[in-house]
């Protein structure tokens, strides 16, 4: 290997031959020019934040510490097609899980990768998912030939070279290989080439022809798919969401993880004023004595940038704006600065952005108008640069969670709060979280995607293993918390209009503390646990400044008993054909979920129905529940 003497003794410091092994095989197939083995001290840090300027695969802006990179046009977002799973014959995943044979597809990736280094320098770093020294690490290890990949991992994840010291002769961590492949005008040129492999049996991922973080950053998404397996395994949780605390009027904090398909309320959720956060979107789940624990897998944040303003998202904002260290991506630069969509500044006519030289009116090859940022442009950031970062989001033993939040969407079914009846209830409807797209053409009817627990791109096990891991798991702890659902997106049957605001969130949230901590009682419905009046009427007073009409609260918690009918026999249907089983099959055991699962479906059914029956309408008024 082409070392300097410094790097050899970073790499034989080690004394792992498993990592060594690794490094010498991705050389001879790669063929790089150099190789610079990186420790994270602060010597390294800065080596890479340089490179990346003097590869221009990132420029600096005006404001100190800021920087752009640019992905391919046709690179920007991740490749669902071209992502896959090498599997053996035996391995059992989901119908329609995107997978390959694992010799052909190792014999297609390597094929790919093959000289890809060639004129350039390859990177060895080491990470840890989770915070260091805890019960919660996994190491990781990334190679690559892109410095931007490795500036914003080191944003991104905790440095992980001493926890590999520590490893020894383990071969107990990630490993991920990455080449931007060939260049032009310093992005991925061989897009049709763009392949993301995900080796299951050896907890590895290949990813070629490809800058978009989605796709190359190996300690994101696609770690978390490995981990997914791994926590089923172990028996614990590896998920998709945020961490944050809410606080009281004596700021007492309670902890909730909260999990959304895209377009739900998520990152809005998790930056609620006055909420302190852990974390965005990954989050490692524990049974430590009895209580359940969860950790940040990350210490920073990627984030879509689109909409992000002074007035909506204040918190990112101002760390946007100020002088932290920031990769923007895919953003329109004039003048050193950043423009992205929803941004409350005039948008520039010109400027440089993701397809070159931009000026309004720009079309592509195809006739198409080239917006001045792209839809999915990013920006990198540190959570500790963030004004509202919890004191303990880096804690090695992780914060106690007391509230698990499932948000979905939909515009005629599911009340804006309510608390699941179990953690089996909860883990039930968390399992048929639907997301709602908006109906492209007038006269359609908006679109129900299933996403259980917002998670099923990542799933890396079978799903119903998953749900009995999970089921398992709750039912093991000593304190269990509780578990919420929430849907931001209700809307009046004859006007269309939204029935909540937007800051409406804060006082569902608070609620939800106050039911954790045992301030409020609660009405019992078929779906769950809903709000007295009176306490939301006092909360959006005291914390919103607003007049709660109890005409609202009734269009808002009204029960909609045929729609969340029809949302069962929906979810049956899904569920069916995701075992692809006949839809004329009414017995869900054939699947092969979990028994508890399917109690919790047939009693929610049976709840429904006999509502309905009694009361022969198709919504109910809450009022209706109150001496139930």
């Amino acid at each position: 290997m082409n070392l300097t003497n410094e790097d050899h003794k970073v790499l034989t410091d080690l004394n792992n031959k498993h990592v060594k092994k690794i490094i010498l095989e991705v050389a001879e197939l790669c063929k790089p020019d150099k190789i610079s083995i990186l420790t994270g001290s602060s010597k390294s840090l800065n080596y890479i934040r340089n490179k990346s300027i003097e590869s221009n695969e990132e420029f600096p802006l005006k404001l100190d510490n800021h920087t752009c990179h640019f992905d391919n046009y046709y690179d920007q977002a991740r490749d669902k097609f071209n992502t896959k799973y090498l599997i053996d014959e035996n391995i059992k995943l989901n119908k329609n899980t995107n997978h390959i044979n694992r010799t052909q597809g190792l014999k297609e990736v390597y094929s790919h990768l093959e000289n890809s280094m060639k004129g350039k320098e390859m990177f060895v770093k080491f990470y840890t998912l989770g915070p260091k020294n805890s019960e919660f690490s996994i190491p990781a290890l990334q190679i690559t030939d892109s410095p931007y990949v490795i500036h914003s991992e080191d944003m991104l994840y905790r440095q992980g070279y001493t926890e590999f010291k520590d490893l020894k002769s383990k071969q107990d961590f990630f490993y991920f290989l990455h080449s931007s492949g060939k260049l032009k005008n310093n992005v991925s040129n061989e897009i049709d080439k763009r392949r993301v492999y995900i080796d299951l049996k050896e907890n590895s991922v290949y990813s070629v022809n490809t800058q978009y973080a989605g796709n190359s950053l190996g300690l994101k998404k696609l770690a978390f798919r490995l981990a997914i397996k791994k926590a089923n395994q172990e028996n614990w949780l590896a998920e998709h969401m945020f961490i944050s605390a809410v606080q009281d009027e004596n700021k007492n904090k309670t902890y909730f993880a909260g999990a959304f398909p895209s377009g739900c309320g998520k990152t809005s959720t998790a930056m609620i004023p006055g909420l302190k956060i852990v974390g965005d979107d990954l989050a490692y789940l524990k049974n430590l004595n009895g209580n359940m624990r969860a950790v940040n897998v990350e210490k920073g944040i990627f984030g879509i940038i689109k909409g992000i303003n002074s007035k909506n998202n204040s918190i990112i904002y101002n760390a946007l704006t100020s002088p932290n260290e920031v990769i923007f991506s895919n953003v329109l630069i004039n003048n050193g600065n950043p423009y992205w969509l929803g941004m409350d500044k005039p948008k520039p006519k010109k400027g440089i952005n993701f397809s070159g030289k931009w000026y309004k009116g720009k079309t592509d090859k195809k006739g198409n108008k080239i917006p001045f940022a792209h839809e999915n442009a990013r920006f990198t950031l540190k959570i500790k640069d963030v004004k509202n970062c919890d004191e303990n989001y880096n804690s090695k033993d992780g914060v106690p969670i007391k509230g698990i939040i499932f948000g979905g969407r939909d515009s005629d079914t599911s009340v804006p709060v309510a608390e699941t009846f179990s953690w089996n209830h909860g883990v039930f409807y968390g399992a048929i979280l639907e997301s709602e797209t908006t109906a492209a053409t007038l006269g359609e009817s908006a679109k129900r995607k299933h996403n259980p627990m917002a998670l099923l791109d990542f799933l890396s096990v079978p799903i119903d293993e998953y749900i009995k891991n999970y089921i398992n798991f709750g039912n093991q702890l000593k304190n269990t918390p509780k578990i919420f659902t929430v849907n931001y997106f209700l809307k009046d049957n004859q006007t269309k209009k939204f029935l909540n605001d937007i800051e409406d969130k804060k006082v569902w949230l608070l609620w939800m503390e106050g039911r954790v901590n045992n301030k409020y009682k609660a009405i019992k419905t078929p779906v769950g646990y809903i709000p007295k009046y009176k306490d939301l009427k006092k909360l959006f007073d005291i914390h919103l400044k607003k007049v709660y009409k109890k005409e609202d609260y009734l269009n808002q918690f009204s029960i909609r008993i045929q729609k969340n009918l029809d949302k069962l026999n929906r979810i049956e249907k899904i569920y069916l054909n995701m075992f692809d089983l006949p839809l004329e099959k009414t017995f869900l055991e054939l699947t092969g979920l979990p028994i508890e699962f399917l109690e919790q479906l047939k009693q929610q059914r049976k709840l429904l129905e006999s509502i309905k029956n009694d009361y022969k309408k198709k919504v109910i008024s809450p009022d209706k529940f109150m001496n139930k």
